[in-house]
């Protein structure tokens, strides 16, 4: 397994040796005029580079597929205008075992600073019920490294890791000066239905050479997940039935009132729905434009 100490793809020079981990991002096999080979692009977190396999391709051809995540082994040269590989060596490994930092995109701000915001959020929800149920959440170590490692999309909003934990922490904020100018709304229960909202994004995403969808979360979608995350939680920190049906109703409407027989039946669903939608449209338009319209 590779170390901290390879070289990434940005630092790469002719001559240089290849040994590392990488996203196998594009697979074909060709034939040339000494028989077939394998062309092959590999990707880090700091760009891209070519690769081509020319020695005991079967043998090769069947150790890994585009979007693998691979090990590598062989040697930099110049060709024409660019920089290729020539490998000796490729085989899949799992993804579960390399931080998928390394070759997929993450979020810019500091993610430790983001977990103290969201404790400090959580924080401030007095209510003796949500305020059970939100410690437990935080105190929920596996839970919290997926919260700090999923996005909230794959090609949309906060599509890289570390978004998801952004966008909550953005729309708690957002939630908190709501309220400000808005004192009729349960502050504790928007509060924390804006912690939990997207909870079901930890699990609908793998992790490979791209962020892909599990078959959980292709299967039933993050707002299911998400009520099934907070379920149990919820039950054992107190919240009565009318609590937990106004937490249910924030989450299952977030994206609309769909879900929930066309009608928010709450300020504070009505509220988290458009709190969502501001701070989704506002970094969508910041990272792929405002398009045509």
């Amino acid at each position: 397994m590779s170390s901290a100490l390879d070289p990434t793809v940005a630092a790469l020079g002719p001559g240089d040796r290849l040994a590392g981990v990488f996203a196998c991002v594009r697979k074909d096999r060709a034939s040339g005029r000494s028989g077939p080979y394998l062309a092959i692009d590999l990707r880090d977190r700091t760009g891209t580079i070519a690769a081509r396999v020319f020695r005991d391709v079967d043998r090769w051809d069947g150790a890994f597929d585009r979007g693998d995540v691979v090990q590598v082994s062989g040697t930099v040269d110049r060709y024409r205008d660019g920089l290729v590989a020539e490998l000796t060596a490729v085989r899949r490994v799992d993804p579960e075992s390399v931080d998928p930092a390394r070759f997929l995109p993450v979020a810019y701000r500091d993610l430790d600073e983001l977990d103290g915001f969201l404790e400090g959020l959580a924080g401030e929800v007095g209510d003796p019920a949500f305020g059970a149920l939100l410690r437990e959440l935080m105190e929920d170590e596996a839970l919290r490294r997926a919260w700090r490692k999923a996005p909230c999309s794959i090609a949309g909003h906060h599509a890289y890791l570390g978004g998801l934990l952004e966008h909550t922490v953005a729309v708690g904020a957002l939630a908190n000066e709501v309220c400000v100018h808005h004192p009729g709304l349960n502050r504790d229960l928007l509060l924390t239905a804006t912690i939990v909202h997207d909870l079901g994004r930890t699990r609908e995403f793998r992790y490979g050479a791209e962020i892909d969808r599990t078959e959980v979360g292709e299967l039933l979608g993050h707002i299911e997940l998400g009520l099934r995350i907070i379920s149990e939680p919820a039950r054992r920190a107190g919240l009565d039935e009318q609590r937990w049906s106004h937490l249910a109703h924030c989450v299952l409407t977030h994206h609309g009132p769909e879900r929930a027989g066309g009608r928010f039946r709450s300020a504070e669903a009505a509220a988290l729905f458009r709190l969502n939608a501001v701070d989704a449209s506002i970094k969508d338009a910041l990272e792929h434009g405002l398009g045509n319209g």
